[in-house]
């Protein structure tokens, strides 16, 4: 008797182990994922000019809060609440609010939190420098809390349709390339239409395209790097356990899988834009980051199915379709300063296309295998569902956005920036910034500046730009022993009045 209540307790205390190694896993995976808001965060505020590094980054923390909200009132309830209803094949109907939800689920509910913050956070790149704030509120609520949690229904609830399928065939989507990527790419393809392009982007009359170069490419070279380092748990953690057998193995394969296709998917990008592009013909940094992440991207729909082979051919199909992806959106006009459809939307429509392919028991391995081509066929329908059900429901806020002018700022606010009339906050402000040798120059015309060997030289020119404000800014320069020493604050006005002043 005592040897069986032994053994009743120690089974139950294993349990219980279980159960708490599976949430330690959920919950660490989520913050590692939670964490990828600062890659985007970087990567797109030096894809940015200077004057819009605040707006890009409040915007890009506000994704986490307002995502925090919408999907906690609403949108874990649409998702995941039980289909046991007529409807409940398209969408749940409990735990709104977290009502009557088990704290068991609470890891789960994180988890998915940090994929329905990244789908919004997709948009912010497609749209930045030209969309309004309260606008940029709007469409992060309704896809947080309403577009991504119904498709995640349809793809991981029991009850959705793709996730039920055809004669047992289900759609195949285990980190979603599909259900976050395709649908954040698609969600910013149509803002971006909408919003139209940023002001001297495309000339008017010829419609050639000019690059708008951000201000800081280390920053972008960070978020690449966070955002890859992100990629590792939000493939790997999709498999939401560990503690079961072969739990371990499906991480270490997912993770292995994700740093494949992500590398050869770089490379593929680098060079492909090396030999192609002529005049000059350069090694890209920007095109080789997104190069990667776009393989990432592709392999999330099968990175625990994959052989490692076949994370190779995904990743090199995925450089050369991030490629062209980019260049279909600069040649109908498009502007995305952070490439965001062709990576995101690009690499996840090929990867839930690649997964019945070239995963295990794939079309590669029997042609003749009618189940895989019918994995094929539900992967295709669940994309284009995917497109068609963001597409309408954005083109329709997005459409009502610019219906009530709300959507885009004013021409002259785009020009100046919107760090200073939208925050009053400007990323990089004057006073805070500056070699620490020289004096005010509003009350000392002739600024002592010393030189190597700590005499005191005189300005040879002095030049002043008043602001719309009064405020004055000024470009100072004077030839020293090594050259000529130039500092020049503020360069984002451009265009103001100067007024010039010879030294004394």
């Amino acid at each position: 008797m005592e040897t069986d209540i032994n053994i009743t307790v120690l089974k139950a205390d294993l349990d219980a182990l279980k159960t708490n190694a599976d949430q330690f896993f959920l919950v660490t995976m989520s913050m590692i994922i939670f964490f990828m808001q600062c890659g985007f965060a970087f990567l797109e505020c030096g894809a940015v000019r200077s004057k819009n590094t605040t707006n890009i980054l409040i915007k890009n923390m506000l994704d986490a809060f307002v995502s925090g909200v919408s999907y906690w009132a609403v949108g874990y309830a649409f998702a995941f609440g039980p289909g046991d209803w007529p409807g409940g094949f398209f969408l749940g109907r409990r735990f709104w609010f977290s009502e009557s939800l088990p704290t068991g689920l609470l890891s789960h509910w994180y988890f998915h939190f940090v994929f329905a913050a990244t789908a919004a956070t997709i948009v912010s790149g497609a749209v930045a420098e030209r969309c309004e704030f309260m606008a940029y509120f709007v469409y992060s609520f309704v896809i947080t809390g309403f577009v991504y949690p119904i498709v995640t229904h349809w793809a991981w609830s029991p009850d959705g349709w793709l996730a039920v399928g055809v004669d047992g065939v289900a759609y195949k989507d285990f980190a979603g390339s599909g259900v976050v990527h395709l649908l954040g790419g698609t969600a910013a393809l149509v803002g971006a239409i909408f919003l139209g392009p940023r002001i001297g982007r495309f000339d008017k009359e010829t419609g050639e395209s000019h690059n708008i170069p951000g201000h800081s490419v280390p920053l972008a070279a960070l978020g690449g790097f966070i955002l890859m380092f992100g990629f590792f748990a939000f493939n790997g953690g999709s498999q939401a356990s560990i503690s079961v057998a072969g739990d371990g193995d499906a991480v270490a394969l997912a993770v292995a899988n994700t740093v494949i296709s992500g590398s050869f998917s770089a490379f593929t990008a680098m060079i492909f834009m090396r030999l192609v592009k002529r005049n000059p013909a350069n090694w890209s940094l920007l095109v080789t980051i997104n190069g990667a992440l776009t393989g990432m991207v592709a392999i999330c729909s099968g990175c625990n199915v994959f052989y490692p082979w076949g994370a190779a051919t995904v990743g090199i199909i995925a450089g050369l379709t991030y490629l062209f992806w980019s260049w279909l959106i600069e040649t109908v006009k498009v502007d995305d300063p952070l490439d965001a459809v062709a990576v995101h939307a690009g690499g996840g429509l090929w990867g839930i296309i690649a997964t019945p392919i070239l995963g295990q028991d794939g079309i590669v391995f029997g042609p003749a295998n009618i189940e895989a081509w019918k994995g094929l066929g539900i992967n295709i329908a669940g994309g284009a569902a995917i497109i068609g059900w963001t597409g309408l429901i954005c083109a329709i806020m997005f459409g009502l956005l610019k219906l009530f002018r709300v959507l885009r700022v004013d021409p002259e606010i785009e020009l100046k920036g919107l760090d200073i009339p939208k925050h009053g906050e400007p990323s990089y402000p004057r006073e805070a910034w500056g070699d620490g040798w020289g004096t005010d120059l509003e009350n000392n015309i002739q600024l002592p500046m010393n030189n190597m060997n700590g005499s005191v030289e005189n300005i040879d020119h002095i030049r002043k730009r008043k602001l719309d404000n009064g405020q004055a800014v000024y470009m100072v320069s004077r030839d020293i022993e090594d050259g000529k020493y130039s500092d020049h604050l503020n360069p984002g006005y451009e265009s103001h009045e100067i007024v010039e002043s010879s030294a004394m």
